[in-house]
């Protein structure tokens, strides 16, 4: 099936009320795509941020016509800024398969394999956790994974409970049991990222290694090593309760910071636990250490 992609650029106030009529009018999705190559990392707690210039796309079957639909927002919204309007034909095809073109076989640490369905890495003195694209975040290719995952294939893992709180795609928790530990606490506000846990779990043979929970059924027992691989914001925000997982000596790894927010994390999480300085990867850093006994 093929389908009608139409989009245009505005501003970051207009952005949402454009997708709001646009869906209105019977487009089956609507998107958002920074126009000027401006990253917003991390927006407040509890807000939505777009870019300044923002470009709105809208998928509508075939059947619909382009042309009447920019007459009708024209007439709706007069005075709203438009500019740079695109349309064209959108053929249909297996978007998973081909996002994972892309996604090809990654080592960490010498020792830990990541790898999409049939690239399996089968080599003396490594583990191969297969994941493919799904419902949740967290495949490896963004740094603030593969940080988490670099550290994880230098620890000795054996007998050691983890617990990965904000589990995603639960990659952390599975390259945990895989490497050696003896449990892992995967720990997600979203049903589906428990789902998708689940799936790789079972994926990877170590289903019953791996338990889930959102966050108001956990028992908030402690583990050996902790990892959240969030944002700096919430890290912030539940320093207390992320540290009291943590055992007496037990590892903290904390993930999904920029660079220049790592002081504000660091402090926020002293003296319980004493950080190391910042591991860096492009824009974003990784901070672990050690609680006190």
């Amino acid at each position: 099936m093929a389908w009608h992609q139409l989009s245009v650029i505005t501003d970051e106030v207009s952005a949402p009320v454009l997708a709001d009529y646009l869906t209105e009018i019977g487009a089956v999705s609507v998107t958002y795509m920074d126009a000027e190559d401006k990253p917003v990392y991390e927006p407040p707690l509890n807000a939505i941020k777009i870019w300044n210039s923002t470009r709105v796309i809208a998928l509508f079957e075939l059947a619909a016509h382009p042309a009447v639909i920019r007459a009708l927002i024209a007439f709706e919204f007069k005075d709203m800024p438009l500019q740079n309007w695109k349309q064209e034909i959108l053929e249909d095809q297996a978007w998973e398969r081909s996002w994972m073109e892309h996604f090809k076989p990654m080592l960490f640490g010498n020792k830990l394999w990541i790898c999409p369905t049939g690239m399996e890495k089968i080599e003396p003195n490594t583990v191969c956790m297969i994941l493919d694209p799904g419902l949740a975040f967290g495949t490896g290719t963004h740094p603030t994974t593969a940080l988490c995952l670099e550290w994880l294939a230098t620890q000795s893992l054996q007998g050691k409970t983890v617990i990965d709180f904000g589990c995603g795609s639960g990659i952390l928790a599975v390259a945990a049991v895989l490497l050696g530990a003896k449990t892992a606490h995967a720990i997600d506000i979203d049903p589906q990222a428990l789902t998708a846990t689940q799936a790789n779990a079972e994926k990877n043979d170590v289903l019953a290694q791996i338990h889930c929970y959102l966050p108001e059924n956990f028992s908030n027992e402690m583990a050996d090593i902790v990892l959240a691989n969030i944002l700096a914001a919430p890290l912030i925000e539940l320093n207390q309760t992320i540290t009291a997982l943590v055992k007496p000596a037990g590892q903290l790894v904390l993930s999904g910071i920029l660079t220049e927010q790592a002081e504000a994390v660091s402090v926020a999480y002293h003296p319980s636990i004493s950080l190391n300085l910042p591991v860096i990867h492009e824009d974003w850093c990784r901070l672990n250490g050690f609680k006190a006994a």
